[in-house]
């Protein structure tokens, strides 16, 4: 089993005796929301049940009528001869409910009887955004699982380690990263952007370690996404939607990487896309990072709603779509060329996005000044400029002349070091920062 961090909250959850909610897994497909549900089921309550609306279409019947629970335990004994509901030592587990609004909706009665636990998991739950009905509001907790981050990514690689932890001593940049712990993380983190972390192909890479057949999977795992855009988008996004996530390679190749419509369509424009872009991002397959027009707290005070950039939901996903050769010139670090920052950029978006950060940048207009994510911590901001390779930090040095700036991140693939506010760290301490 791949140890995910995800297991921990839904065991918190599950031992709040308070507990007035049941849990709503949400989630790209192919993420592990199905497997690391049907885990947690089994090991952690005597009784485990089970109902997939996909494979057993004819179980959404339960829930078209009355949803008083007493009534839903006899249809479903009916409809599954031998489950056992057992108050306080059942789990029960409604998995693809995307196209059973009602499904969703009796989250509030078996929350409100409070005799068994309920989890409810579903892939492009906010596809349809603008048409969402029989929403519980206050009886689901929403829990967002992605694919594997990477520490998660290390551990199933037979590393036990604790990032934070082996990490802390070096994240002020005093001092040096030992040799062959910086050797080992640098190696780790290029496989990671290759391979990504989706669990099956975490899983192939695990038994192969062939990355021409982790290419492979990755490719059948795009097609699908683009199959799941022609079957769930609204009829008016379906090719537009498609248009735009093929796009992403082309946007972060860019010397600006702020996403552009006319590089989807020839004089394209917002009103034409945004609906498109809205339905790739409730559909958990993009993350948007937005331009702040001042660098001060809050940064949502500062938003440009019309400058944001565009990132895949899994590195290894975006590293497949250039195309296997690419990934033989990172994994010999070989690449160069405009690609080659919008990879490192999107590892780091990936890193971040995955600890649960909300992304900002900041492009000032009128100038070349630039930086590719800003952070909040206590109140403060904390530049991050990212390097692909070696070279000067024009805009982060500007930035920490601001007396509101205490300190600011420079990360590249070289050790540590500290001069006044500015630290250099490697580029995994992504997943400390």
């Amino acid at each position: 089993m791949l140890r995910r961090k995800i297991y921990d909250k839904l065991l918190a959850w599950k031992n709040n005796k308070g507990k007035k909610d049941a849990i709503l897994l949400r989630g790209v497909r192919q993420c592990g929301k199905t497997y690391i549900v049907r885990e947690f089921g089994k090991r952690e309550y005597k009784n485990f049940i089970e109902i997939n609306f996909i494979e057993r279409p004819d179980m959404q019947a339960v829930f078209s009528g009355n949803l008083d629970v007493d009534n839903m335990v006899q249809q479903i004994k009916l409809s599954m001869p031998g489950c056992q509901f057992i108050p306080g030592e059942t789990l029960l587990f409604l998995d693809e409910i995307q196209d059973v609004p009602n499904a969703r909706t009796s989250l509030k009665f078996w929350t409100q009887d409070g005799r068994f636990d309920c989890i409810a998991s579903g892939s492009l739950l906010g596809r349809d955004y603008k048409n969402e009905v029989s929403i519980p509001v206050g009886y689901e907790r929403q829990l967002i699982m992605r694919t594997l981050d990477f520490e998660e990514f290390i551990w199933a690689l037979g590393a036990e380690v604790n990032l934070k932890e082996m990490l802390a001593p070096y994240v002020d940049g005093a001092k040096r990263v030992p040799e062959a712990m910086h050797n080992s993380l640098n190696k780790y983190l290029q496989e990671y952007m290759v391979v990504g972390g989706l669990p099956e192909v975490v899983d192939t890479y695990i038994a192969t370690k062939d990355f021409y057949q982790v290419h492979l999977l990755q490719e059948k795992i795009l097609r699908d996404y683009q199959d799941d855009i022609a079957k769930y988008a609204l009829n008016q996004d379906k090719i537009k939607a498609k248009q735009c996530f093929l796009s992403i390679p082309r946007q972060l190749s860019k010397e600006n990487h702020k996403f552009q419509y006319s590089v989807v369509e020839k004089k394209a424009t917002a009103r034409k896309f945004t609906s498109s872009l809205d339905w790739l991002h409730n559909a958990g397959l993009i993350d948007f990072a937005y331009n702040v027009n001042s660098p001060w707290f809050p940064l949502k005070a500062h938003v440009k709603e019309d400058q944001f950039r565009v990132y895949l939901c899994d590195i290894g996903l975006l590293v497949a779509m250039y195309g296997y050769q690419l990934k033989i010139a990172l994994l010999s670090d070989a690449l160069e060329g405009p690609a080659k920052g919008g990879i490192y950029e999107s590892l780091v978006a990936d890193i971040l996005a995955k600890r649960g950060e909300e992304l900002y940048y900041y492009k000032k207009e009128d100038s070349t000044l630039e930086i590719e994510f800003i952070l909040e911590r206590d109140c403060k901001l904390v530049p991050v400029e990212v390097k692909a390779r070696k070279g000067s930090t024009r805009s982060l040095n500007e930035l920490l002349k601001m007396d509101n700036i205490e300190r600011g991140y420079k990360l590249t693939a070289q050790n540590t070091g500290v001069v006044e506010k500015k630290i250099t760290l490697p580029l995994y301490m992504a997943a400390i920062i």
